[in-house]
């Protein structure tokens, strides 16, 4: 009986520690092009003291056209792709994070932003208007 109740509350700890990882956005991500499949850079996603998450590029996995972001329209306008902040402003709103923006640097052009985990995968929706307009990347998880 005792091994019983120890092997059911290891799982119930194991089930509880998965549930708070799928609550985190932070740490760092491969992203992948949903149209060619390539891997393109690992993007660093943080919590700042405002509560709310950003993510910026850590390092480039293919060699851009350019290493700056010549189409950007804000204050990241031909700023360096390394280290540019491509997230800015996401919160927790239940299973989702979103209330932000994604700048795709390739374009300059930022999107409205829904993010969800699942696993060791972030689903990444840039959007215009509506979420139904838009593309959905799949982000892998970088130990």
């Amino acid at each position: 009986m005792r091994k019983m109740l120890f092997v059911w509350l290891s799982m119930l700890i194991g089930l509880q520690a998965i549930a708070q990882n799928n609550q985190n956005i932070a740490g760092k991500w491969k992203t992948v092009d949903d149209e060619t499949g390539e891997a393109k850079s690992i993007v660093e996603v943080f919590q700042k003291a405002d509560g709310k998450y950003y993510g910026k590029i850590s390092k480039l996995l293919i060699k851009p056209e350019n290493d700056k972001c010549i189409q950007c329209k804000d204050d990241r306008k031909n700023q360096p792709l390394l280290g540019l902040e491509i997230i800015r402003g996401i919160r927790k709103n239940g299973d989702e994070f979103s209330g932000g923006t994604i700048t795709d640097p390739k374009n300059g052009k930022s999107y409205k932003c829904i993010i969800t985990r699942q696993g060791d995968k972030l689903l990444v929706r840039g959007y215009i208007g509506f979420s139904l307009i838009g593309r959905t990347q799949t982000w892998q998880l970088v130990n």
